[in-house]
């Protein structure tokens, strides 16, 4: 009998070690709301206005607050390729504030990285809470994460949208075509530039939101920016038929565009 008991606590012990390791799982799993619940006042819109234009707002893309509270980080390509100033078009961003209304600030272009096609935007006003950039522990294949912004435009309402899925690829941006018709310029560029590891997601991101911020799902650290959805046969069937892949660039190169062209 005695030797039972030392393998009887033994047992207890494991027993107690899986109970734990569950109610921290769902700790973890119930952390999320409150961490969507952080970063949603930092995710804002990224668009054109002009008054003599119907619609007078176009939505180009996602962006968040960085820094200072006054510099908003996006995708390159979410930006026009020029502002017709002479008709009244300027760059704002939307931003929903704790009354849940909808404020326009103008933007203005302060720093553009094509290579890794990232943007840095500043804006005037009061400042607006900026997320947190990971820059600790490297970013693991299989790490548990988020992203948030404004899928499919203007469809939903503007309201930001939050993705949960993981990390399923560090993978270069570069991948051979199948033939030459699948290289476009953007490609050319970033052939000629050199390529670079991208994280590929296991979640489904939309058009919209290119520029929204990639974070950890349990600590809402920005662990990169959603840059482009993999489309499994053309531009139009993106919403009918998405693939569930996407990309996003490491959050490194948006902290070097700061350093050499932020405030």
């Amino acid at each position: 009998m005695p030797a039972v008991r030392p393998a009887l606590r033994h047992l207890l012990a494991a027993a107690a070690v899986v109970v734990g390791l569950l109610v921290l799982a769902g700790r973890a799993a119930a952390e999320l709301p409150d961490v969507i619940e952080r970063v949603k006042p930092s995710v804002v819109v990224v668009g054109t206005q002009q008054l003599t234009r119907s619609p007078q707002f176009v939505m180009r893309g996602t962006g968040f607050v960085v820094g200072d509270g006054r510099t908003v980080a996006t995708n390159a390509h979410v930006l026009p390729a020029a502002i017709d100033e002479a008709a009244g078009e300027k760059l704002v961003i939307l931003v929903r504030l704790a009354d849940a209304k909808a404020q326009q600030r103008p933007a203005r272009v302060v720093a553009v990285d094509k290579g890794h096609d990232l943007a840095l935007l500043r804006i005037d006003g009061p400042l607006l809470p900026a997320l947190t950039l990971h820059e600790a522990e490297p970013v693991r294949e299989g790490q548990a994460v988020a992203f948030t912004g404004f899928p499919i435009g203007g469809a939903l309402g503007l309201s930001p949208v939050t993705h949960r899925g993981i990390i399923s690829a560090i993978t270069p941006i570069v991948l051979p075509g199948a033939n030459a018709r699948e290289l476009n310029a953007r490609v050319v560029q970033q052939i000629r530039a050199g390529s670079f590891d991208i994280y590929q997601l296991d979640a489904t991101a939309y058009p919209g939101n290119s520029g929204g911020p990639l974070f950890d799902a349990s600590r809402g650290e920005v662990l990169g920016i959603i840059n482009m959805v993999f489309v499994k046969e053309n531009k139009e069937s993106v919403l009918s038929k998405p693939s569930g892949i996407s990309f996003a660039i490491p959050v490194r190169f948006l902290r070097d565009l700061l350093q050499k062209g932020g405030p």
